[in-house]
């Protein structure tokens, strides 16, 4: 095994009861591990919810993270989406409260798909659901262009192998 940091990717189904996120996010913190990013909800059965978790560890670490969540009782699946294709996505909203004209905005709506989910004079928002990569991408040209009165918010990636690889 190396000894190479890189992100990984996990898909955890576990029993949608009380507390289980703070157990699961308590391991991380309890093991010193660095979480990139978590998102949990529902599934498609009320009872089981599925998180998608995000670190960067290298080999030996993320084998003991598999390991331990695999033993936690309120944990019914560990898959591992590290070397599998599969589709990501997060939601980011950009609220922009020093803006003049519209004009720059309009020429970052040629590299990016975005849509302006509520707007006043003063301000206004984006709400942008992209792969974590462009979104990083996005708001640093919005930095650029609005360098002050920018406030932003990101919820984690969610994510499902894809139907075949390409």
């Amino acid at each position: 095994m190396e000894n190479k940091t890189e992100k990984r990717w996990l898909s955890v189904y576990v029993e949608n009861e009380v507390g289980v996120l703070a157990r699961v996010a308590g391991l991380f913190s309890g093991k010193l591990y660095n979480l990139n990013s978590l998102t949990v909800g529902e599934t498609e059965q009320s009872d089981t919810s599925r998180m998608t978790i995000s670190l960067f560890s290298d080999d030996r670490t993320f084998e003991q993270v598999k390991h331990q969540l695999s033993n936690m009782v309120e944990v019914i699946q560990v898959v591992d989406y590290t070397q599998q294709p599969f589709h990501a996505k997060e939601v980011m909203y950009v609220k922009i409260t020093n803006y003049s004209e519209m004009e720059p905005l309009l020429s970052v709506e040629n590299e990016f798909t975005f849509s302006i989910v509520d707007s006043s004079p003063q301000a206004l928002i984006i709400e942008s659901l992209a792969n974590e990569q462009t979104n990083n991408r996005l708001m640093q040209k919005l930095q650029q262009l609005f360098p002050e009165g920018m406030e932003v918010v990101r919820g984690g990636s969610v994510a499902l192998t894809r139907l075949h690889s390409r």
